[in-house]
């Protein structure tokens, strides 16, 4: 059974499909953002969808109602979306998939996106994924590249993943992308653990450029780095008046580690930390900041 809804099959050029899901691969939003804001700014064209019924938990993926100018109710469902862009003076066309991280079914889920990367010739699969760390928001976000195909890593000048332990869909379809012999890659930026429910442009830019770089786009991210310059000043206003956030994000800023006979630092809790920054870019938000 397809779980698929094709509209058309698109003529593209050595394709390369770049996926990115909404959960626990997304620290920051960083991945989908990334990702929707590369889909908005090619004009990227939909042309497939992967049917949710089977996938997702409706009472945690809820479905939206959305009333239109003549007041008709329309249901949106959570649905995985393809879209494809050219973009001119690219080598590459591309194949664009974002949506929420299954609930079910993974191992389906993933043939149905391998479907779509068989029948339009998809040359390369690149995910993309977020995560957590003790880094600061004032730093250069790093963004590390790993695969399992000697060739990229080679090629790209990527890292052999050695990660053991729980994984998401992107780990999944990686995997399943592996056995069917595909060339694969994930991108992954580090966003600050302190700021784990705020939506991270800073990164999201950091993951485009890297993409781009790779993929040789010609992409203006101009609105991008507008946005991660908002993002970052909003946050250092924060600071200015929390000494205790301040301190440590401080500490996190320092190259070396303290000296043995120093006293050792007081961490504050993550979840003061967090919930600090977060209702400051909430009223930052209300407030038009």
């Amino acid at each position: 059974m397809s779980y698929l809804r094709w509209d058309h099959r698109p003529q593209l050029r050595r394709p390369v499909l770049v996926a990115a899901f909404e959960g626990w691969n997304d620290a920051g939003e960083a991945a989908t953002t990334a990702l929707r804001w590369l889909d908005g700014t090619t004009e990227a064209a939909p042309f497939a969808t992967i049917d949710p019924e089977e996938f997702y938990d409706f009472t945690v993926a809820r479905p939206h109602v959305r009333l239109d100018s003549g007041m008709h109710r329309t249901i949106e469902w959570p649905t995985p979306t393809f879209s494809a862009a050219s973009i001119p003076g690219a080598g590459h066309d591309l194949v664009l998939l974002v949506g929420i991280e299954p609930a079910l079914k993974w191992r389906s889920f993933t043939e149905a996106v391998l479907e779509v990367a068989s029948d339009l010739g998809v040359e390369t699969v690149f995910t993309l994924g977020a995560l957590l760390a003790d880094v600061p928001h004032t730093r250069p976000v790093r963004v590390t590249g790993t695969a399992t195909d000697p060739s990229i890593i080679a090629e790209m000048g990527f890292t052999r993943s050695r990660y053991e332990g729980p994984t998401g869909i992107v780990g999944v379809l990686m995997d399943a992308c592996a056995n069917r012999k595909l060339r694969s890659a994930s991108l992954w930026a580090t966003t600050p653990h302190y700021l784990r429910e705020t939506q991270s442009p800073k990164a999201a830019l950091a993951l485009i450029e890297r993409l781009g770089g790779l993929l040789d786009l010609p992409l203006d991210t101009t609105d991008l780095e507008i946005a991660s310059s908002a993002y970052e000043r909003q946050v250092n206003e924060m600071l200015s008046g929390e000494d205790d956030v301040a301190d440590y994000v401080r500490r996190l800023e320092e190259d070396s580690e303290e000296d043995e006979g120093e006293q050792p630092f007081a961490i504050p809790p993550a979840e003061t930390l967090a919930a600090e920054v977060e209702q400051f870019l909430r009223d930052q938000r209300r407030n038009g900041g």
